[in-house]
């Protein structure tokens, strides 16, 4: 079965400094993969290469059959690549419904008319209130974004990617400023997500990576370490060496 997001000797650099070093990866439909490393390992360089973000020296990247290693950035999200950034990009005084619905508008082409109210865009509302039901944002998609929990508008954020109706979802550090206790809430959002949708997403915190990811990518120096079930991952010397630490031997 063709990968929904694969690369192939992906590299580059930065003059003498390494930061992607003949990548392959081959991420199956609908599965949850986590990409962990230390810092610097080269993790969000590879969503940037992905995405469009950054050019390779070298390599390819494929989308299902398609090539897409020479698509722009737009481009890529046109056909189903989506991603989300460690710092939040929102409308402050938009409601999630709102911004959604907006999101929703931009990529049916008829933004440009998004003056005349939200009531005029019934399908795109209804649209926008199902992707924010599935994230359980519901409860307070008519409050202005500023008012909602940081957690909340981190899945604001994903929301508005799944806006794009992608077929792959990059989430770069999701529950980075998330306090603890909203964190799983998060994770445990994103986990219900639809099976159509490929996910991987970078995290720090083993915890959550260790419950919600089925394979993990482990990425050290711009290179790919291993990659396994989290058992085979928790198990494996070097990356309990280089990153993990002994409470996971």
């Amino acid at each position: 079965m063709t990968a929904a997001l694969s690369t192939r000797g992906l590299n580059k650099r930065f003059g003498s400094l390494i930061v992607a070093s003949d990548i392959a990866i081959s991420l199956p439909r609908g599965v949850r993969y986590a990409l962990i490393g230390p810092n610097g390992a080269g993790k969000t360089t590879l969503i940037n290469l992905m995405t469009g973000m950054l050019k390779p020296d070298g390599g390819q990247i494929f989308l299902g059959d398609e090539d897409i290693t020479r698509l722009e950035p737009q481009h890529r999200v046109q056909r189903g690549l989506v991603r989300t950034f460690q710092i939040n990009t929102l409308f402050p005084d938009l409601s999630a419904l709102e911004s959604v619905t907006l999101a929703i508008c931009e990529r049916d082409g008829i933004a440009p008319t998004w003056w005349r109210g939200l009531s005029s865009y019934g399908a795109a509302t209804d649209e926008a209130f199902e992707i924010l039901k599935s994230l359980n944002l519901v409860n307070d998609c008519y409050r202005p974004t500023r008012e909602l929990a940081y957690g909340q508008q981190r899945l604001l954020e994903i929301a508005l990617g799944l806006a794009a109706k992608p077929s792959v979802l990059l989430l770069d550090e999701p529950a980075a400023g998330v306090p603890k206790d909203e964190s799983q809430g998060l994770f445990t959002a994103i986990a219900g997500l639809s099976r159509d949708i490929t996910i991987l997403f970078i995290e720090h915190d083993m915890d959550v990576v260790f419950r919600f990811a089925s394979r993990i990518i482990v990425m050290v120096g711009g290179r790919i370490l291993l990659e396994g079930t989290p058992q085979e991952i928790a198990e494996d010397p070097r990356v309990r060496e280089v990153y993990l630490g002994s409470r996971h031997g």
